[in-house]
């Protein structure tokens, strides 16, 4: 899969930049064969259960849209973040499916690929807002974001939307359909970092940095110093069923961000020391490069993941999808009790403890 960060094996030391130096020229093409294997049964997967879940997040929350709170504004990009993101997977399971390659052309690989980059940094960066609007709401009781400056939100919204296409701009400057003889001489769209003459081991060390504190670092400490302080705030709390339920949810946010992401990042952190490594084995560089394919695959399942935990996990939410079910005349069997919901708040949320920060 192409991105700007070389999330994906054929970015890795062997990716079009001649042979080692010093070290065996290798043949690439079982791990080839590997990914013709693996990755387009995975995506397409991938493609199909985050495609529906965020379709379904989109339709309550058009449905919900006169009831909008800050943080439905911030999901309601990060759903249309993941769907951006999910619908490059389709070319990408073709280029590793198909022998002959990337066949879309060098204007589309280009296309494709700062999507896939824009809406990747933008869903890592819209869990961050989220994360700093709930800790600024529930620890420090102070609203960010207000009715009266609505705008602000918006503001932050196109914010991460520009640095997160400002980011992409390697991907645009480098990207074309290239073919390596030693992966089976099929065309993939990836990065060419001998276009403009520079060192290339120096330009993968710079962006897989970029990438590093970014993509991970920087929102992996947004993330824990946030929940950490938002838990310890609830669990001083008085109301023991609204501060269980906000245990799991928060719990079970930052577990599937650090189980889908962590993986990926410690090979891929691998591969870079090794970049330096000129006598690296093929069937080490092999594994790794098997690794990076896996573990980068399981990240990605992370956007499909997102409607199931800031939504299906919800009460509010669940409520609001029986409600629009029922109104198209399905006949649904429920123990649900659904309640009123004209209070101004999150629809993610049954809690008023939380109900303004805490959208899931």
């Amino acid at each position: 899969i192409p991105n700007s960060y070389e999330f994906f094996a054929n970015y890795s030391n062997y990716s079009y930049d001649g042979d080692l130096e010093g070290g065996e020229v290798c043949d690439l093409n079982n791990g080839t064969v590997f990914e013709s294997l693996f990755i387009p049964t995975l995506y397409s997967m991938t493609f199909v259960v985050g495609v529906l879940g965020n379709g379904l997040l989109l339709g309550v929350l058009f449905q919900s849209r006169k009831r909008w709170s800050v943080t439905d504004t911030f999901i309601l990009h990060l759903a249309v973040s993941d769907v951006l993101l999910l619908l490059t997977l389709p070319l990408w399971a073709v280029q590793f499916a198909s022998e002959a390659g990337w066949e879309f052309g060098s204007a589309l690989c280009k296309i494709t690929g700062t999507v896939f980059t824009i809406n990747f940094y933008c869903g890592i960066f819209l869990l961050a807002c989220i994360s700093v609007d709930r800790y600024l709401s529930i620890v420090h009781a102070t609203q960010m974001y207000t009715r009266k400056k609505s705008w602000v939100v918006h503001v932050s919204c196109a914010l991460v939307w520009s640095f997160s296409v400002f980011l992409s701009i390697p991907d645009w400057m480098y990207l074309e359909p290239a073919k390596d003889d030693r992966r089976g001489n099929k065309a993939e769209c990836v990065r060419n970092y001998h276009k403009f003459g520079l060192d290339v081991k120096h330009q993968k060390i710079i962006g897989r940095g970029l990438y590093h504190t970014l993509g991970f670092f920087l929102p992996s400490v947004v993330l824990i110093f946030c929940y950490s302080c938002i838990l310890w705030q609830l669990r001083c709390g008085t109301k023991g069923l609204q501060k269980q339920r906000a245990f799991k949810v928060i719990i079970a946010v930052v577990a599937v961000f650090f189980i889908c992401w962590t993986p990926y990042n410690i090979t891929l952190l691998v591969d870079t020391v090794e970049l330096n490594n000129s006598s690296i084995e093929c069937g080490m560089q092999t594994s790794l490069d098997k690794a990076l394919t896996v573990t980068s695959s399981l990240g990605y399942l992370h956007c499909s993941l997102n409607p199931i935990l800031y939504a299906f996990v919800g009460v509010k939410f669940r409520r609001q999808l029986l409600n629009i079910l029922k109104s198209m005349g399905c006949k649904l069997k429920t123990n649900i009790k659904l309640e009123s919901l004209t209070r101004r708040s999150s629809i993610w949320s049954d809690s008023r403890e939380t109900s303004n920060s805490i959208a899931i």
